[in-house]
Protein backbone atom coordinates (compact mmCIF):
# COMPACT_ATOMS: atom_id res chain seq x y z
CA UNK A 1 0.00 0.00 0.00
CA UNK A 2 1.52 3.30 -1.04
CA UNK A 3 1.29 6.76 0.46
CA UNK A 4 2.12 10.14 -0.95
CA UNK A 5 3.89 13.05 0.62
CA UNK A 6 3.36 16.38 -1.09
CA UNK A 7 6.15 18.26 -2.83
CA UNK A 8 6.14 21.57 -4.66
CA UNK A 9 8.00 19.91 -7.54
CA UNK A 10 6.48 16.46 -7.62
CA UNK A 11 4.72 13.85 -5.58
CA UNK A 12 6.94 11.24 -3.99
CA UNK A 13 5.62 7.82 -3.07
CA UNK A 14 6.70 6.63 0.34
CA UNK A 15 6.19 3.04 1.37
CA UNK A 16 6.24 2.16 5.05
CA UNK A 17 8.40 -0.70 6.26
CA UNK A 18 11.71 -1.55 7.91
CA UNK A 19 14.51 0.89 7.14
CA UNK A 20 18.15 0.15 6.51
CA UNK A 21 20.94 2.67 6.69
CA UNK A 22 21.93 3.65 3.18
CA UNK A 23 18.58 2.70 1.68
CA UNK A 24 16.90 5.94 2.62
CA UNK A 25 18.07 9.43 3.44
CA UNK A 26 17.35 10.99 6.78
CA UNK A 27 15.20 13.60 5.04
CA UNK A 28 13.00 10.84 3.67
CA UNK A 29 12.82 9.26 7.13
CA UNK A 30 11.79 12.62 8.60
CA UNK A 31 9.07 12.98 5.96
CA UNK A 32 7.79 9.49 6.77
CA UNK A 33 7.57 10.37 10.45
CA UNK A 34 5.74 13.63 9.84
CA UNK A 35 3.71 12.66 6.78
CA UNK A 36 2.85 9.01 7.39
CA UNK A 37 2.79 8.72 11.15
CA UNK A 38 1.83 12.31 12.10
CA UNK A 39 4.70 12.76 14.55
CA UNK A 40 6.56 15.99 15.25
CA UNK A 41 10.31 15.80 14.58
CA UNK A 42 13.11 17.76 16.23
CA UNK A 43 16.64 18.16 14.76
CA UNK A 44 19.15 16.81 17.27
CA UNK A 45 22.84 16.98 18.01
CA UNK A 46 25.34 14.29 17.07
CA UNK A 47 28.44 13.12 18.89
CA UNK A 48 31.86 12.11 17.61
CA UNK A 49 34.87 11.13 19.72
CA UNK A 50 32.90 12.10 22.81
CA UNK A 51 32.28 15.65 21.64
CA UNK A 52 28.85 17.05 20.88
CA UNK A 53 28.05 18.89 17.67
CA UNK A 54 26.33 21.60 19.73
CA UNK A 55 29.81 23.00 20.41
CA UNK A 56 29.55 22.94 24.21
CA UNK A 57 32.67 21.22 25.53
CA UNK A 58 30.85 20.51 28.79
CA UNK A 59 27.66 19.17 27.16
CA UNK A 60 25.89 16.86 29.60
CA UNK A 61 24.31 14.69 26.89
CA UNK A 62 26.62 14.62 23.84
CA UNK A 63 24.71 13.67 20.70
CA UNK A 64 21.48 13.02 22.58
CA UNK A 65 19.60 16.31 22.82
CA UNK A 66 17.73 18.75 20.56
CA UNK A 67 19.56 21.55 18.81
CA UNK A 68 18.12 24.53 20.64
CA UNK A 69 18.42 26.87 17.67
CA UNK A 70 16.76 24.54 15.13
CA UNK A 71 12.95 24.67 14.88
CA UNK A 72 11.00 21.42 15.00
CA UNK A 73 9.04 20.09 12.05
CA UNK A 74 5.37 19.61 12.93
CA UNK A 75 3.32 16.60 11.96
CA UNK A 76 2.18 16.92 8.35
CA UNK A 77 5.43 18.47 7.09
CA UNK A 78 6.34 17.43 3.56
CA UNK A 79 9.52 16.02 2.07
CA UNK A 80 10.33 19.51 0.79
CA UNK A 81 9.94 20.87 4.34
CA UNK A 82 12.25 18.19 5.72
CA UNK A 83 14.85 18.75 3.01
CA UNK A 84 14.89 22.52 3.62
CA UNK A 85 15.09 22.09 7.38
CA UNK A 86 17.96 19.57 7.27
CA UNK A 87 19.85 21.71 4.75
CA UNK A 88 20.22 24.25 7.57
CA UNK A 89 21.48 21.61 10.04
CA UNK A 90 23.27 19.01 7.89
CA UNK A 91 24.01 15.84 9.78
CA UNK A 92 21.45 16.52 12.52
CA UNK A 93 19.95 13.46 14.15
CA UNK A 94 16.22 12.76 14.16
CA UNK A 95 14.54 13.18 17.53
CA UNK A 96 10.90 12.47 18.36
CA UNK A 97 9.26 14.46 21.17
CA UNK A 98 7.62 12.19 23.73
CA UNK A 99 4.32 12.94 25.43
CA UNK A 100 2.47 14.19 22.36
CA UNK A 101 1.47 11.22 20.20
CA UNK A 102 2.97 8.61 22.52
CA UNK A 103 4.85 7.95 25.74
CA UNK A 104 7.68 5.42 25.96
CA UNK A 105 8.29 2.47 28.27
CA UNK A 106 12.07 2.02 28.45
CA UNK A 107 13.60 -1.30 29.57
CA UNK A 108 16.85 -3.21 29.16
CA UNK A 109 17.31 -4.63 25.68
CA UNK A 110 17.49 -8.31 26.72
CA UNK A 111 14.28 -8.11 28.72
CA UNK A 112 12.71 -5.99 25.99
CA UNK A 113 13.37 -8.54 23.27
CA UNK A 114 12.01 -11.37 25.39
CA UNK A 115 8.94 -9.36 26.35
CA UNK A 116 8.27 -8.39 22.74
CA UNK A 117 8.28 -12.03 21.64
CA UNK A 118 5.93 -13.02 24.45
CA UNK A 119 3.57 -10.09 23.83
CA UNK A 120 3.41 -10.94 20.12
CA UNK A 121 2.63 -14.59 20.91
CA UNK A 122 -0.10 -13.47 23.30
CA UNK A 123 -1.65 -11.28 20.60
CA UNK A 124 -1.37 -8.11 22.69
CA UNK A 125 -1.82 -4.95 20.58
CA UNK A 126 1.55 -3.29 20.18
CA UNK A 127 2.92 -0.04 18.87
CA UNK A 128 6.42 0.60 17.53
CA UNK A 129 9.43 -0.67 19.49
CA UNK A 130 12.99 0.47 18.94
CA UNK A 131 16.39 -0.61 20.22
CA UNK A 132 19.09 1.86 21.15
CA UNK A 133 22.86 1.26 20.99
CA UNK A 134 22.92 2.05 24.71
CA UNK A 135 21.20 -1.30 25.35
CA UNK A 136 17.62 -0.15 25.83
CA UNK A 137 14.33 -1.22 24.27
CA UNK A 138 11.70 1.49 23.92
CA UNK A 139 8.01 0.56 23.64
CA UNK A 140 5.66 3.25 22.30
CA UNK A 141 2.48 3.43 24.41
CA UNK A 142 -0.46 5.79 24.79
CA UNK A 143 0.18 9.20 26.31
CA UNK A 144 -0.33 9.56 30.02
CA UNK A 145 1.73 6.51 30.89
CA UNK A 146 4.44 8.53 32.60
CA UNK A 147 1.99 9.79 35.22
CA UNK A 148 0.18 6.45 35.54
CA UNK A 149 3.23 4.17 35.91
CA UNK A 150 3.72 4.34 39.68
CA UNK A 151 0.05 3.56 40.35
CA UNK A 152 -0.03 0.78 37.74
CA UNK A 153 3.05 -0.89 39.23
CA UNK A 154 1.50 -0.58 42.69
CA UNK A 155 -1.75 -2.21 41.61
CA UNK A 156 0.17 -5.06 39.97
CA UNK A 157 2.34 -5.61 43.03
CA UNK A 158 5.59 -4.56 41.38
CA UNK A 159 6.07 -1.21 43.08
CA UNK A 160 8.78 -2.27 45.54
CA UNK A 161 10.90 -4.57 43.40
CA UNK A 162 13.28 -2.04 41.87
CA UNK A 163 12.41 -3.01 38.31
CA UNK A 164 14.45 -1.60 35.43
CA UNK A 165 11.37 -0.03 33.84
CA UNK A 166 11.24 3.68 33.15
CA UNK A 167 8.61 5.79 31.45
CA UNK A 168 9.48 8.77 29.29
CA UNK A 169 6.84 11.45 28.96
CA UNK A 170 6.38 15.14 28.13
CA UNK A 171 9.56 17.19 27.95
CA UNK A 172 11.75 14.34 26.70
CA UNK A 173 12.85 13.20 23.25
CA UNK A 174 14.07 9.90 21.87
CA UNK A 175 16.48 9.33 19.00
CA UNK A 176 14.68 7.75 16.05
CA UNK A 177 15.99 5.32 13.42
CA UNK A 178 18.16 5.55 11.43
CA UNK A 179 19.97 8.23 13.45
CA UNK A 180 23.04 7.70 15.60
CA UNK A 181 22.49 8.00 19.35
CA UNK A 182 25.19 9.68 21.44
CA UNK A 183 27.96 8.50 19.13
CA UNK A 184 27.26 4.86 20.02
CA UNK A 185 25.67 3.77 16.76
CA UNK A 186 22.29 3.81 15.04
CA UNK A 187 18.92 3.28 16.68
CA UNK A 188 17.01 0.41 15.03
CA UNK A 189 13.43 -0.78 14.93
CA UNK A 190 12.56 -4.01 16.72
CA UNK A 191 8.99 -3.40 15.55
CA UNK A 192 8.61 -0.61 13.01
CA UNK A 193 5.61 1.72 12.80
CA UNK A 194 2.60 0.06 11.19
CA UNK A 195 -0.69 1.18 9.76
CA UNK A 196 -2.70 -0.96 12.17
CA UNK A 197 -1.26 0.31 15.46
CA UNK A 198 0.56 3.55 14.88
CA UNK A 199 -2.34 5.97 15.22
CA UNK A 200 -3.39 4.54 18.58
CA UNK A 201 -0.48 3.08 20.57
CA UNK A 202 -1.67 0.68 23.29
CA UNK A 203 -2.25 1.68 26.90
CA UNK A 204 0.77 0.96 29.06
CA UNK A 205 -1.28 -1.37 31.30
CA UNK A 206 -1.60 -3.92 28.47
CA UNK A 207 2.18 -4.35 28.30
CA UNK A 208 3.25 -3.63 31.83
CA UNK A 209 2.49 -6.99 33.45
CA UNK A 210 4.60 -8.88 30.92
CA UNK A 211 7.38 -6.28 30.95
CA UNK A 212 7.50 -6.27 34.75
CA UNK A 213 7.59 -10.07 35.00
CA UNK A 214 10.37 -10.46 32.44
CA UNK A 215 12.42 -7.56 33.86
CA UNK A 216 12.15 -9.20 37.28
CA UNK A 217 13.18 -12.60 35.88
CA UNK A 218 16.11 -11.02 34.02
CA UNK A 219 17.31 -9.29 37.18
CA UNK A 220 17.19 -12.47 39.28
CA UNK A 221 18.49 -14.91 36.67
Amino acid sequence: MGFTIGSSRAVREIRPGPWRRGRTTECTAVAEYTGLWSWDVVPGARAAAGRCSCGDAACAAPGAHPLGFAPELPAGSTLDDATKAWAKVPGASILLPVGRAFDVLDVGITAGRRALLRLERMGIPLGPVCATPAGRAQFFVATGASSELPELLYRMGWDDTGLDIHCLGPGTCITAPPSDHAGLGPVEWLRPPGLDTNATPPPARLLLGTLAYICHRSATA
